[in-house]
């Protein structure tokens, strides 16, 4: 059982008298038996995919032809750290076939099969299975390649960049780089239905820029690199940045919709659609068949993997589901433009009635948005400010007891003024958490109400009799407070 970030099997093999050439014809007649789908060949060797359906792993198999000795590889390429002993029973299952289809062979036919392969093989200079291996320095600039423009994969690395550099400014302003808090988010532009709602639409893009840590980067900036270096070279620059765009924005308002008080960012909605475009390509013939099968499970497995890890608090599963709907729909919407693509006015036409149809559900579904939580919030801003009224009557510790008692008359006209706006939210579709918070600020205010009029008996009849009735309530107010400050 191999375990790794690639998990792989290798051995070595004798030719056994065989010649290079009989040897490569048998090897591809072997994998062709296997079923497995040879991607590359060579004189020196060839590439296979094994697998790669819905329910199993998929595996890259490579053999390379050296000297007398002949080099097997099997690699797990999806989803996964343990291949269970998968790669090693490849291997093991290519000799035991090898022999058998060897046996069925005549040199004769060895000859013709390779008389007829050798044509389309590319000359030794230009064999991937015989280039060096790469320098350190080499690593490093293909490393850095990631984040630069270039053709076939231009749009991804600006996204990265972009990511980045957003982030880079965030921390340089003086956000915490490993947890921002949530004033800072949304003061950059995070998504958040109360503000989002109230004619800030442009943070349904913003926040798709923004990230909650460095951690929370580099998780959806791998991912973006990945499925760009794959679906951008298919769709090309209009439509993958149509697709990213739109996805987000999808995304980000399914969030807002299922989230009424959630503070959510970052490019998992966007990435989630761009893998959703990608799994309804590979359902379908735009894309060969030897690679469909040998993705159609990484993708498959980070899609399901990443929707159960969503179940987890924190994570805004909501936008996840967005994106890769709004994706899957877009993937199959470019099957006529990617079929046909020199017909440019069919992709642009694409594009824009894309556009048309994710403006007018975006209208359909913000309409149908709850304003509650705006209203909500301002229910709660006249609380705060009768609060404060109220509070007034222990500000002057010079007035008499007229006065005393005229502030307390006024001051439970503010209490029960506060109730009333209690009594008034309790209407609005608002969260559980809200609701449970308003039943002890209704708790709140009732203490108060008999606080001050125990004050209020305690003032005009000049009495300490009260003391430890005010007391008591003091004592629980303070403890409601306290719980408030937690919440």
């Amino acid at each position: 059982m191999a375990f790794g970030f690639t998990p792989k099997f290798a051995q070595d093999y004798e030719l056994n008298g065989l010649s290079r050439e009989h040897y490569l014809i048998i090897a591809l007649k072997t994998a062709k038996k296997l079923g497995w789908e040879i991607n590359y060949t060579s004189r020196s060797g060839f590439i296979a995919y094994i697998g790669g359906g819905l329910m199993s792993t998929a595996e890259e198999f490579t053999l390379k032809i050296a000297d007398e000795t002949v080099a097997l590889v099997s690699k797990t390429i999806s989803s996964g750290m343990v291949d269970w002993g998968k790669n090693k029973a490849h291997l093991e299952e290519f000799a035991e076939t090898f022999a058998t289809v060897q046996q069925a062979l005549t040199e004769e036919q060895l000859d013709v099969e390779y008389g007829i392969l050798s044509p389309s093989l590319p000359p030794n200079d230009e064999d991937k299975l015989l280039l060096p291996p790469p320098t350190a320095k080499q690593n490093f600039m293909g490393f850095l390649s990631f984040f630069i423009p270039r053709n076939g994969y231009f749009i991804t690395p600006i996204i990265i960049d972009l990511n980045i550099a957003v982030f880079a400014l965030m921390v340089i302003i003086g956000v915490d780089f490993m947890a921002p808090t949530t004033e800072q988010l949304v003061t950059w532009g995070a998504n958040f239905r109360p503000a989002t709602i109230q004619g800030e639409w442009w943070r349904l893009l913003t926040n798709t820029f923004l990230h909650i840590g460095i951690f929370h980067l580099l998780l959806n900036m791998y991912a973006l690199l990945y499925i760009g270096l794959l679906l951008e070279p298919y769709l090309g620059k209009a439509r993958f940045t149509a697709a990213y765009l739109i996805t987000g924005i999808l995304a980000s308002l399914t969030s807002v919709y299922w989230h009424p008080l959630t503070v959510s960012a970052g490019a998992s909605g966007a990435i989630f659609g761009m893998y959703g475009v990608f799994l309804a390509m590979l359902t379908t013939n735009v894309i060969d068949k030897s690679v469909r099968k040998a993705l159609l499970t990484s993708i498959g497995v980070f899609v399901v993997l990443n929707l159960a890890n969503g179940v987890k608090a924190g994570i805004d599963n909501a936008a996840h589901i967005g994106g890769l709907a709004s994706g899957l729909i877009i993937g199959y919407a470019f099957y006529i433009s990617l079929k046909k693509p020199h017909a440019l006015n069919i992709k642009y036409v694409t594009i824009a009635l894309l556009i048309v149809a994710a403006s007018a559900t975006s209208i359909v579904v913000a309409g149908n948005i709850s304003s509650d939580i705006n209203v909500y919030d301002k229910k709660m801003n006249d609380f705060v400010n009768n609060e404060a009224a109220a509070l007034q009557v222990f500000k002057d510790r010079n007035a008499g007891n007229q006065q005393i008692l005229t502030d307390l008359t006024t001051g439970i006209k503010y209490w029960n003024k506060n109730l009333q706006i209690i009594n008034d939210v309790e209407k609005l579709g608002i969260p559980v958490e809200l609701r449970v918070k308003d039943g002890i600020l209704k708790q709140y205010c009732d203490l108060r109400i008999k606080s001050y009029q125990t004050i209020y008996k305690a003032v005009s009849e000049s009495s300490d009799k009260y003391k430890d009735e005010i007391t008591s309530y003091n004592q629980q107010i303070e403890a409601i407070i306290a719980s408030l400050k937690k919440q």
